[in-house]
């Protein structure tokens, strides 16, 4: 049996990569896949044999400030401007949606246009997702900057106005978080593995972690004539000339050959004269030489990082968001990795020899590619998606764990009322908004904590069939 099969991503390379080749795999079992998408990735898409759709026209004219806000990785400006493309795309694929008549949609988790569609089609929906899963508990893992804070804050606003502006042409939403989150009742395939994932227990059901998302066939091959260290930071922010100096200031005189990829980003020329042993390109095959490297230095994007791992390759962590930072910490708590914290030419050399010198990096890199390579990989995502919708087996740790949470904040907050009672009987009202203050700081932690507890309980109930 043949399927019909609407793809949809964002213009991103992080994003659509780990989509082709389970794109290529449908289309190899006789699916018709086509895939919305944009000119940049035309090329990519049809060597998977999908049929491609661009997008490109709908993406409407930035300001200055709009620019800034997206090469910022701001997620206020990256919600309004998928809203603001869902809504230019409306007519468009009602007609689409009409004529085609895919039988499954398969949308980046962000891609609100894939996802608002599906739901007002009412066609099952896969969603996929390039980075961790994230819920209440796997979401402690993402530790905001006071910039990301505020800006989360400040565009709360912005962001609720033009989610109203949806609710005309059908699409119906309750905030951004659920357009954007993971939830328990949606198929969802996940380009990592449980082990890899943050608190994968609480997913239910409607989960595949399918591991990483590759074509190439390469092995690990670390047996060079010198030790290799490949050095990136991804295609978003990659605008880094000075920490790309400071890498090459660091490992000038060391007995081994660099590879550095800039994009186009950084005019290789702003670099400098180069030593013998470091080569810079605009853009790598970045497997094949991960497949060959002993270090990597990256931003830690999902997609960097399980590609690393899969060739059992063990780096030096330097993330750049919220998003990076989590995936940074998963893969120093496996021992795969080493966090840098000193961007100079010092603290890179360090970091680069310790994991050169310490086999331990090594061999937990090692250890994340065989648990890679157990995944059901993206045949397993094919025969998901092809089977979608899904039954789950009733399971909802977050659920249990949502109502534990509410009973908690009802009792916080009745002690919170009384304690301020009785310090104003006592005290009178001089002093009183100082424990008021106190009181509300400590919400969180002790919320944390309590959380915690009961997530542990909940699983061990589970666990012993209660």
């Amino acid at each position: 049996m043949s399927f019909r099969i609407a793809a949809f991503c964002i213009p991103a390379h992080g994003h659509t990569n780990p989509m082709l080749p389970v794109i290529a795999e449908l289309v190899r079992r006789g699916d018709t896949v086509r895939f919305y998408s944009f000119d940049m990735f035309e090329e990519k898409i049809r060597n998977t044999g999908a049929e491609f759709v661009s997008c490109d026209r709908f993406l409407g004219e930035l300001t200055d400030e709009e620019k800034a806000g997206l090469s910022s990785v701001s997620s206020t400006e990256l919600t309004i401007q998928d809203i603001r493309i869902t809504l230019s795309m409306d007519s468009f694929l009602k007609e689409e949606f009409g004529s085609f008549r895919p039988g499954i949609v398969y949308s980046d988790a962000v891609c609100f246009w894939g996802k608002l569609n599906a739901w007002k089609y009412q066609v099952p929906l896969v969603v996929s997702t390039s980075t961790f899963a994230f819920n209440r508990m796997s979401s402690s893992y993402m530790q905001n900057s006071p910039r990301e804070m505020f800006d989360l804050i400040s565009g709360l606003p912005k962001v609720s106005k033009e989610l109203k502006k949806l609710e005309p042409y059908g699409y119906h939403v309750r905030n951004a978080l659920s357009l954007i989150q993971n939830d328990n009742d949606t198929d969802t395939v996940v380009y990592t593995s449980r082990r890899f994932q943050p608190y994968p227990e609480s997913f239910s059901g409607h989960y595949l972690f399918a591991g990483p998302s590759v074509f190439s066939k390469n092995v690990p091959d670390k047996n060079g004539h010198r030790p290799l260290v490949y050095i990136s930071m991804g295609t978003v922010i990659n605008d880094r000339p000075y920490f790309y100096r400071n890498c090459i200031e660091a490992l000038r005189d060391t007995d081994n050959d660099i590879i550095i990829s800039c994009g186009n980003a950084v005019d290789i020329k702003e670099l400098g004269e180069l030593p013998e042993n470091v080569s810079v390109y605009s853009y790598v095959d970045q497997m094949d030489v991960l497949c060959r490297a002993n270090v990597f230095v990256t931003h830690c994007g999902m997609n960097s990082v399980s590609e690393s791992m899969y060739m059992a390759t063990p780096m030096v962590l330097y993330p750049q968001t919220n998003e990076q930072k989590a995936v940074a910490r998963r893969a120093e708590e496996l021992g795969a990795g080493k966090l840098l914290r000193d961007e100079s030419a010092e603290g890179i050399r360090a970091a680069v020899l310790e994991i050169l010198r310490d086999t331990g990096y090594f061999k937990a890199a090692e250890e994340c590619r065989k648990d890679f390579l157990s995944c059901p990989g993206t045949t397993g995502a094919a025969d998901f998606i092809e089977s979608a919708p899904h039954e789950s087996d009733g399971k909802d740790i977050i659920k249990e764990l949502n109502r534990s949470n509410t009973r908690f904040t009802t009792v916080y907050t009745l002690a919170y009322i009384a304690v301020l009672v009785a310090l104003k009987l006592i005290f009178g009202w001089k002093h009183l908004w100082i424990a008021g203050v106190i009181l509300g700081i400590l919400g969180t932690p002790i919320g944390n904590v309590t959380q915690n507890r009961r997530y542990r309980k909940i699983l061990e109930n589970h666990n012993s069939g209660n």
